[in-house]
């Protein structure tokens, strides 16, 4: 497929689980050539389907496509000498390295970025962390349950002060962190190709979520109550942006920031034009001390219809708002669909599954070729034989156990 951005870039990726293989993905979805390193045993995503609660398949892995789609892969014992020769002959053609290992594993291996640096002084080198490279505790394992999650100030804060806090949904830190190492991958590597010098970029999970929740982190440090989460939801500044329930059990989120315009056309809307300019709730300054009275007020008037009903007299008004879809109707949303953010896998098992397509589209480029994952070591021969190892050679690498051939049983 022409026309994309990155062809003729060769990316070469050591890195697991998601937010790292996911920049990578992402690149190959703009024409990188991708090249996934893997240790003998793989990926642990590979094996993650228990927790998904799939069938553990590696002819039908939807988490592995999804992270690494339209990548190449070559299995290499790394820890052997003949392996990571091979390594280094593959770093010597790359123009960007991505890897989320942590810094003491990177430095005894040489794979840090001064040692790197120093050896190909193009390549760019685009790093994930879980709390950063500097500072106390710089060397904790992350992942978004811990770093993004709890210890950047979502998992907490943002629930009602009486519930529980959420349930955790794996990936949603790290497809964040995934983008934004792509956006500063992108940039260094617009400055390699103009400057002859590549760039260390650095994207933690920590600073992610920090990032993600600055608007309202920032604003606690004035002291008012409607910024110190967690808290009761009447506590919030304006119950127009909550989520309410409707009389057949379905959940309704409003968005009406702009309180003073919004409130008094929902007031008329909702068969109460004389609550519109009621001194008790407008405009929002007034609202303040009588809050938990308006909530329980709205609260009990969004039980009285249904959401359909609900839904039909805020589009008469040109009110914003969505229900809150659980994941079944949220893969046939016909929206969903229209815009190009699902994709339909044919297995080669015979299955087919919807696989989410990353949300960046481009219009001359179109949308790229959806490619599920590679098997463990499916390309090792070719990228060895590329690399100048003879037949012979490669053979002797497989033997050994310095490179790793793909299990015969997963050929198509």
């Amino acid at each position: 497929m022409g026309n994309r951005p990155l062809e003729g870039i060769r990316v070469v990726e050591m890195a697991t689980f998601i937010a790292a293989p996911c920049t990578a993905r992402f690149l190959a979805d703009l024409g990188a050539e991708v090249i996934k390193v893997e240790p003998p045993m793989g990926d642990p995503l590979r094996y993650t389907a228990v927790n998904e609660g799939r069938p553990l398949d590696q002819k039908e892995n939807t988490s592995y496509d999804l992270e690494n789609a339209g990548k190449t892969c070559i299995s290499l014992n790394t820890k052997s000498e003949e392996g990571r020769e091979a390594l280094e002959k593959l770093l010597a053609t790359a123009d960007v390295f991505i890897c989320n290992w942590r810094q003491s594993p990177l430095k005894r291996a040489g794979l840090d970025w001064d040692t790197l640096h120093e050896k190909y002084p193009k390549l760019v080198y685009g790093y994930v962390s879980g709390y950063g490279e500097k500072g106390p505790d710089k060397d904790l394992p992350g992942f978004d349950f811990t770093a993004f999650y709890a210890r950047g100030g979502i998992l907490g804060p943002l629930r009602d002060k009486n519930s529980l806090p959420m349930l955790t949904v794996q990936g949603f830190g790290d497809h964040q962190v995934a983008m934004n190492l792509a956006a500063g991958v992108l940039a260094a590597l617009f400055k390699a190709k103009m400057t002859g010098e590549g760039d260390h970029v650095v994207v933690s999970l920590f600073h992610s979520a920090i990032w993600d929740i600055s608007l309202m982190l920032q604003a606690s440090q004035y002291g008012a109550d409607s910024t110190q989460y967690p808290m009761e939801r009447w506590k919030l500044g304006n119950p127009l942006v909550l989520c309410y329930e409707t009389a057949d059990g379905q959940w309704l989120q409003i968005a009406m920031p702009q309180y003073d315009r919004h409130y008094p056309i929902l007031m008329n809307a909702m068969g109460y034009p004389e609550l519109a300019d009621d001194a008790r709730y407008y405009p929002q300054k007034n609202l303040i001390p009588n809050r938990e009275e308006f909530s329980a007020w709205i609260t009990a008037e969004f039980k009285k219809k249904t959401c359909d009903e609900w839904c039909k007299l805020l589009d008469a008004n040109d009110l914003p708002y969505a229900i809150a879809q659980e994941w079944d109707s949220l893969l046939e949303d016909k929206q969903a669909w229209a815009s190009d953010c699902f994709y339909e896998m044919s297995y080669s098992n015979g299955n087919k599954r919807t696989l989410v397509r990353p949300p960046v589209l481009f219009d001359q480029m179109g949308l790229p070729p959806y490619e599920r994952g590679p098997y463990l070591g499916e390309q090792t021969k070719d990228i060895l034989g590329e690399l100048g190892y003879s037949a012979e050679a490669i053979d002797e690498l497989i033997k050994s156990g310095a490179a790793i051939d793909m299990d015969p049983a997963l050929r198509d």
